[in-house]
Order: C-alpha cells, then sequence, then structure tokens
C-alpha cells in the first residue's frame, strides 16, 4: 500500500499533541499530515480549532488492526500519547511491521529497552527508524553531546552537562511519573547502561557512570551541580548514541562517559535540588503518592500560554578530550522546556525524517531502535537551529 501521507500525530488531543498540531498548522510547508488518536469528538474540537480541514484517524492503542490501517498510510508517526508503557508498545510494534519511521516524547527508559529486545533486529533490518525520547527528554542531552563531539573533532573522554530551565508540569507528565511507582521495576532501572548494546561497555565506563546525587563545586562554568531529575532516562540515551555510533566506526572517544546534572549560581541552589529529589522521591514510592497525586494537574491539563512563552531552557556542557584540552558549549531556546520547547523539538524530528532524507546519518538503509544523535544528528540540529534553538561553541573559558 502505497503511503499517501508524510507525518500523522498521534495523541492530537492531549496538551503536547495538541500544540505540536498547533506548530504543523502555523507553517506553510508541502507536508502531508492528519490526526490521530482514540475519541472522534475530541480530535474534531482540535481540528476545529486549529486546523479545520484536517483529515481525522480513529485507532485505539490496543487495537492493532487500526494502528496497522494508520501506519500503513503513512511515512512518520509522531506520537505523544503516554504513559507509553501503558499505549505506546502496540504502535510502535505497528510501525516497525509496516515500514514506519516513528519519534515520541517519552522518558519511561525500561519500557525503551523493552523495544530495543523486541524491535531493534527487525526495525534494523528493514531500515525503519524508532527514535524514542526526541522531546525535552532527551535531545538537549543527546543532541549537545553531539555537538560538543562533532565540534571538538577529536576523541572525546568525558562530557558533562548542566541544565537549568524555567516551565511547569502537565498532567500527562505527572501522570507518567506517578505511574512508574505503580510497576515492578526491579533493579534494571538503576542501571547506567540500562540502553546499551550488549558487549559495548568496558570496565572504565562502569567506574565513572554511577548516577551523582550530590552538590559539588564546578570552576569551568562558575557555579554549582546539583542532581538532575531526569539524568537517570538522559544518561541512558547519550550513553547508547555513543555506543551505536561506536558500532558505525564513530566512535566519541575511548571509554567515553557522560554524566549530567542541575546548575546553580549559587551552593543553595544546588542543594535545594538535592532536598526537591529526595522529597520527591519519597513522595513517589510511598503510599503518599495516592494523597498527592488527586491534588495536582490531571492528563489534558498543562501551563497557560503566558508560562508556555516565558519559559526557557540552558544547558552547559564541559568537553574533556583525550588530549586534555577541555572545551565548553551551550544550547539554549526560548519557551517551556517541557511544552513549546518540547512540541518544537518532536514536530522537527519527525519532519527531519520527511524533508531530510537524504541527509540522515547512516544513509536511508539504516534503522533500529535509535536516538536522536544516531537516527537524526547533524540533520536535526540544522533544523533546529532554524527553528531558534541556539548551539553554541566552544566557549572562551
Amino acid at each position: 500500500m502505497e503511503k499517501d501521507l508524510d507525518i500523522i500525530v498521534y495523541g492530537a488531543t492531549g496538551f503536547t499533541g495538541k500544540l505540536c498540531v498547533e506548530y504543523l498548522a502555523s507553517q506553510e510547508r508541502s507536508t502531508k499530515w492528519a490526526i490521530a488518536g482514540r475519541n472522534q469528538e475530541k480530535l474534531k474540537k482540535v481540528a476545529d480549532e486549529l486546523c479545520p480541514d484536517m483529515e481525522i484517524l480513529i485507532a485505539d492503542s490496543e487495537d492493532e488492526d487500526a494502528l496497522d490501517r494508520l501506519t500503513q498510510r503513512t511515512k512518520v508517526v509522531l506520537s505523544t500519547a503516554g504513559p507509553f508503557h501503558r499505549y505506546g508498545s502496540k504502535l510502535v510494534a505497528s510501525c516497525v511491521k509496516n515500514n514506519t519511521h516513528y519519534v515520541d516524547i517519552t522518558g519511561e527508559n525500561f519500557w525503551v529497552k523493552g523495544l530495543i529486545d523486541k524491535h531493534h533486529e527487525e526495525a534494523s533490518r528493514k531500515g525503519v527508524r524508532i527514535i524514542p525520547s526526541c522531546g525535552y527528554d532527551s535531545i538537549p542531552s543527546d543532541l549537545g553531546s553531539l555537538h560538543c563531539v562533532q565540534s571538538m573533532n577529536k576523541p572525546i573522554k568525558r562530557i558533562e552537562a548542566f541544565h537549568t530551565m524555567k516551565g511547569e508540569a502537565s498532567g500527562g507528565t505527572l501522570e507518567t511519573m506517578f505511574s512508574l511507582a505503580d510497576l515492578d521495576l526491579g533493579k534494571s532501572i538503576f542501571d547506567p547502561f540500562l540502553l546499551n548494546p550488549e558487549g559495548t561497555v568496558s570496565d572504565q565506563q562502569k567506574k565513572l557512570s554511577k548516577d551523582k546525587t550530590g552538590v559539588l563545586e564546578q570552576d569551568v562554568i562558575n557555579g554549582w551541580s546539583g542532581p538532575f531529575i531526569m539524568a537517570a532516562a538522559n544518561t541512558r540515551v547519550v550513553r547508547r548514541s555513543a555506543a551505536l555510533h561506536e558500532q558505525k566506526g564513530e566512535k566519541y572517544g575511548q571509554d567515553f562517559t557522560y554524566q549530567e546534572f542541575t546548575f546553580h549560581k549559587k551552593k543553595t541552589g544546588a542543594y535545594m535540588a538535592m532536598a526537591f529529589l529526595a522529597i520527591f522521591g519519597l513522595v513517589l514510592m510511598t503510599p503518599l503518592r495516592k494523597i498527592v497525586r488527586p491534588l495536582m494537574k490531571k492528563p489534558g491539563e498543562g501551563p497557560s500560554k503566558e508560562v508556555r512563552e516565558n519559559g526557557w531552557f540552558s544547558a552547559t556542557y564541559k568537553a574533556l578530550a583525550e588530549d586534555g584540552d577541555v572545551s565548553v558549549f551551550k544550547m539554549h531556546g526560548k519557551g517551556d522546556p517541557g511544552y513549546k520547547i518540547t512540541s518544537l523539538l518532536v514536530t522537527e524530528s519527525a519532519l527531519c525524517l520527511v524533508e531530510n532524507e537524504q541527509d540522515l546519518p547512516g544513509g536511508s538503509d539504516y534503522g533500529g531502535i535509535l536516538t536522536s544523535a544516531t537516527g537524526l544528528g547533524g540533520a536535526l540540529i540544522s533544523r533546529l537551529k532554524n527553528a531558534g534553538i541556539v548551539f553554541e561553541g566552544p566557549m572562551q573559558n
């Protein structure tokens, strides 16, 4: 069956999904796209508001036949329908089956690990690019690191990223985080190399890659670092990128390691980040979550337009080359990172698969359960620069 659509936005009635629809609708381009989800009435409301002539497709996340009809028609699926461990597995399976590329905004690494085990081999054989984590989780970490590697153009020993931002969480994000506490994920979720291909981790990498929860002074960037709530997701993605690049003969560096933190100008801010992480962890891992969750935003609810417009994110990267050279890089953008920035990042990722097919890393036959760095790479960095995301460096330090 010939594919008559370029992109389908699945989960278009959710808070972030609607922002992706708004992003696509605001641009004049020849891309053919449609919106999809479970609820005809809600989808029509989105279409009437943002794109009145838009085709609407109905497919429940558990209806394999309906998902097949959807994925058979499009080159790319952009999914914002989370929690992804609840609503994403059969959609990804359908994409692999029907040779359809896929991007999403998950931060659920245990779910991505399941996708790797089930689908990487087939997707790789077919040249299908399944690229999870194309939102604020984990593009700044992943493409920021790639930018460091490409800019320095020499073997890199270690990259440390320091994140700071202004924004709010939506009901959907909170639902995902609280839902994880009800799952029995075992000890594997704490594995720093959860997403790495087998046999790609050295003893030196294991020694230097344990998750960091303390406060440290950072002289090179004139501040303090504290624990970052999304480090457990982002670090695994960057390490997978490095391993997949090495498999292609494009090694970041011998025994390359990556860590990330929050950035604070003062020590007190770093300690506050550590305290917040401890309190949030206590709520999630105890019966307190059943008391706290009803008091917070529900799925579909999110920050106001004013909050989304006035938010921002910034990431600073300290890259240590094998020859001892230390360089500092930055990536930053305006807009709430979880919503305005995330919708921009994932939509540009989908557009990159359609409009930059000839520029994608690995060539037209490359596929698998990939990352933004390995599946989109420099082509996406160029698109993001044109969309207002700033990549800087090396900086004078």
